[in-house]
């Protein structure tokens, strides 16, 4: 067409040539006059009409040329060649020019998208229409772009896009779509369908077809095609599926080729949609319209129609109530990777397949009786209703939240669909399994909790240590002026002892904290337990058989030997307690050591140990275990099942910080028992194998005794607690030294600053605006020398980790006044031999 328009705008011009070139040289002429009648001149008249003259010929012969050869090049293309070119499996491809209209495209864009709508004006959701718009920009501009995540409208479908500038002239833009989620489960049962599962339903009696959201069957096995075609190689895909059946007067359903003799044949739809996004579809109409149009099978997703002989003993040839589900359905359903059972017209279960009784955790237990027996009490009235109103009301299908008595804080969606001709059975249930979702996310909520909640102990605890340290201070005081004799002496003790006993509980607070101070040294497990053995027989009585086993080639652990024995204790005694709480008091504890290689980790494939060597303790009984509903609990602090008044809940919670700040693991769990009954609990502890050299296990120098130190001294206390800032002068000023206090970091280094001379700083760790570490570097640019203690509720050893400080000392919150003089001796009396280099 373009091609022709110009050879007539050229053949019109051709026609008129002769006048104009008669007009031309007229023009030529009078010029030339115009010039001599105003210079007067020949020569440069001669020159002006020449030049004129050879600008003629210059464009009459341009004129003459033939047209440019890219004319031909940007001549319409065909495009049916370029439709047959991107016409590639699993991509949607798209053409547009520059005005966004779709000028090509193959056919699974017309299917996903429509052919109807280019790009970037897609049925997506805002926030990819507003992603498309940009890619587009970016493509016209840079010469491509992408869309790394488009969510379709209803939410069910996600693609990535890319566009790419294209064409001779840069004209088009190339889309490319690929799905990234929608038709998994489709995938899946399309290829089994195709393959010896396809072949095992055949000789089942079922015929069986995916079928698209629009009526189109995707695949079917070889006993559909045989049925619907007459040849079990035909390939049936592209083909509507209505259009292979047949309805008689009594809404039977036949094969289109089946004779009338043949048997009518039961139809199932099942939705492979996605679980978490279901939408109620209208069911499936198996009525062939007239025109020949689609058949109805819902709005989102494909679904798998199922097609069952009625001669294979369904409907009415049953035994009794309850034998609706023959075998063969049984083994179809046990074989889909969804979670489905089938229950009667009044709501009771007929069967489940393995993948339903594992998403309800009954795997072992068995089937109970009603859908409702599964769930909270909240949910059974509605699971109830629900089943009952899709088994005696039209076919249809839906979903609702419901809560298992196994996960009770977990909604799952439940999906219903109403099924016909299937006699007794009435209601489809399906459910997927998420027992290894549901693990994993009890298993990071748990380490997040205990994280969070040792975080608050350890900030209550160093907080209390500071109203501690002052109180046990005041009391050292007080009974430096009462001797035993008088009448507030015993009262100065009791306070005093009470003081020490809460100062206790903040140090169990700290070990669950992960922040207690610990001595670690490379040990042997069973030297540990060999050490603690003859005590955990007196405190487990006589009536508990105690057994201890090792396992040989134990690798050594780095741990501290005082608190391994202490997780020992308290988890003998727990033991002991659960066994006393069961009975008459007999039972069995067994503590066992065992090897466990970094390959036989790996074969576990544990989400929480890494891949290493472990020294493994397991410390069983035969108490009545634990609650299941507690297990997730029993590590947290201040929990106890005791009575009141028997246990302070840190016992299990110290075990655990304890072993976490030696870099361990510790699980708890039950032994299953008769009847699937607990039959008492285990706790195995996982601690990591030292492959290094031994350690020196000897006291650093900073522990070492000095001698008596009685030359005085000049201290700078630096305390931002008022209480403990005045016990800690007083104590210090009683001993001999001369005490400087400030209240701050920003106040103890002015001190320094205006020329201080002091011998020692005695400083606390967390302090409002500069904490002690700032400080402490911030006076070592002015004396390097100058040593300083450390007064902390943390552990020693996060503290030495934290702070890079050399001369640098620790205390311990809280203290007593004999301690902290002791401590400030020890150091100066040291300090007095070291060669000092300030």
């Amino acid at each position: 067409m373009k091609q022709t328009l110009r050879g007539a705008d050229a053949g019109a011009i051709l026609a008129g040539q002769p006048a104009r070139l008669a007009a031309l040289g007229v023009a030529l002429l009078v010029s030339a006059a115009v010039l001599w009648l105003i210079t007067q001149q020949v020569i440069p008249t001669i020159a002006f009409l020449c030049g004129l003259l050879v600008l003629a010929a210059a464009g009459f012969a341009v004129s003459r040329m033939p047209a440019n050869a890219d004319d031909a090049a940007f001549a319409a293309p065909d495009w049916s060649v370029t439709v047959t070119a991107i016409e590639q499996p699993g991509i949607a491809i798209a053409i547009t020019d520059r005005a966004n209209r779709l000028t090509c495209a193959n056919a699974l864009y017309a299917e996903w998208f429509g052919a109807n709508h280019a790009p970037p004006s897609l049925a997506v959701d805002r926030a990819g229409l507003e992603a498309l718009a940009i890619a587009a920009r970016q493509a016209w501009r840079d010469g491509s772009g992408v869309v790394a995540r488009l969510e379709s409208a209803g939410g069910h479908d996600i693609w990535r896009a890319h566009a790419e500038r294209a064409g001779r002239g840069d004209d088009y833009l190339v889309w490319r779509f690929e799905l990234l989620r929608g038709e998994d489960i489709a995938l899946t049962v399309a290829g089994r369908l195709a393959g010896p599962f396809g072949a095992l339903l055949s000789r089942a009696g079922i015929e069986a077809a995916l079928v698209g959201a629009d009526g189109i069957i995707r695949a079917a096995n070889q006993g559909f095609a045989e049925r619907a075609a007459g040849d079990g190689s035909a390939t049936m895909a592209g083909q509507e599926y209505a259009a292979q059946l047949r309805i008689d007067e009594r809404d039977q359903i036949f094969f289109a080729r089946d004779t009338r003799r043949a048997s009518p044949q039961t139809l199932i739809q099942i939705p492979l949609d996605d679980p978490d996004k279901r939408g109620v579809s209208t069911g499936f109409d198996a009525k062939p319209s007239a025109a020949g149009g689609r058949a109805n099978v819902g709005e989102d997703a494909p679904s798998l129609m199922l097609l069952i002989d009625g001669g294979v003993g369904l409907g009415g040839n049953l035994d009794g109530p309850g034998q609706a589900a023959t075998p063969q359905l049984e083994a179809l359903l046990g074989a889909l990777p969804l979670g489905l059972a089938m229950t009667d017209r009044d709501g009771r279960f007929l069967f489940a397949n393995s993948a339903f009784l594992r998403a309800i955790d009954l795997e072992d237990a068995g089937l109970p009786q009603f859908p409702s027996d599964l769930v909270v009490r909240e949910d059974k009235a509605a699971l109830s209703d629900a089943v009952r109103r899709f088994g005696r009301g039209p076919g249809s299908n839906g979903d609702m939240a419901v809560r298992l008595l196994s996960q009770p804080d977990e909604p799952v969606s439940l999906g219903l669909a109403g099924v016909r001709g299937l006699g007794e059975a009435a209601v489809l249930l399906s459910l997927a399994d998420s027992t290894e979702e549901t693990r994993l996310k009890r298993q990071i909520a748990q380490a997040t909790k205990m994280q969070a909640v040792g975080q608050l102990a350890g900030g209550v605890a160093h907080d209390f240590n500071n109203v501690l340290t002052a109180i046990i201070g005041y009391c050292d005081l007080m009974l430096l002026r009462h001797t035993p004799g008088d009448s507030d002496y015993d009262d100065i003790q009791q306070i005093r002892a009470n003081s020490n006993r809460a100062a206790s509980l903040t140090r169990q607070l700290l070990a669950f904290s992960r922040q207690q101070t610990l001595r670690p040294e490379v040990v042997q497990l069973p030297d540990i337990v060999s050490e603690v053995s003859q005590l955990l027989k007196r405190l487990v009585g006589e009536k508990i058989t105690f057994t201890i086993r090792h396992d040989r080639d134990l690798g050594p652990v780095r741990a501290d030997p005082q608190q391994l024995e202490q997780v020992i204790v308290n988890l003998a005694v727990n033991a002991r307690d659960a066994i006393n709480a069961n009975g008459d008091g007999t039972g069995k504890l067994t503590l066992s050591t065992r090897r466990v290689s970094a390959s036989d980790v790996r074969k576990a494939g544990s989400d929480i140990i890494p891949v290493a060597d472990y020294t493994v303790m397991v410390v069983q009984d035969s108490g009545g275990g634990i609650p299941p509903e507690l297990l997730g609990k029993i590590f947290e602090p201040f929990f106890t099942t005791k009575e009141q008044g028997k246990g302070t809940g840190l016992g299990l919670s110290t075990v655990y910080g304890i072993v976490k700040q030696s870099g361990g693991f510790i699980f708890a769990d039950n032994i299953k028992g008769l009847h699937g009954r607990p039959d008492g609990a285990r706790f195995t502890i996982y601690l990591p194998v030292h492959h290094g050299e031994p350690v020196d296990t000897s006291k650093p120098v900073i522990d070492q005794k000095a001698s008596k130190w009685s030359g005085g001294g000049r201290l700078l206390l630096v305390e931002d607690e008022a209480m403990v800032r005045a016990v800690a002068e007083r104590a210090l000023t009683r001993a001999g030294y001369a005490v400087t206090t400030a209240s701050d970091g920003e106040e103890g280094l002015a001190e320094i600053v205006r020329g201080g001379e002091f011998d020692l700083i005695v400083s606390d760790v967390v302090m409002p605006g500069m904490d002690g570490p700032t400080m402490a570097r911030e006076i070592r640019a002015i004396n390097r020398a100058l040593p300083v203690l450390f007064m902390s509720g943390y552990a020693e050893e996060q503290l030495r980790r934290d702070i890079d400080i050399d001369n640098m000392y620790f205390i311990p919150k809280p203290f007593s006044v004999q301690q902290i003089s002791d401590k400030v001796g020890s150091i100066l009396g040291l300090q007095e031999r070291l060669p000092q280099d300030k």
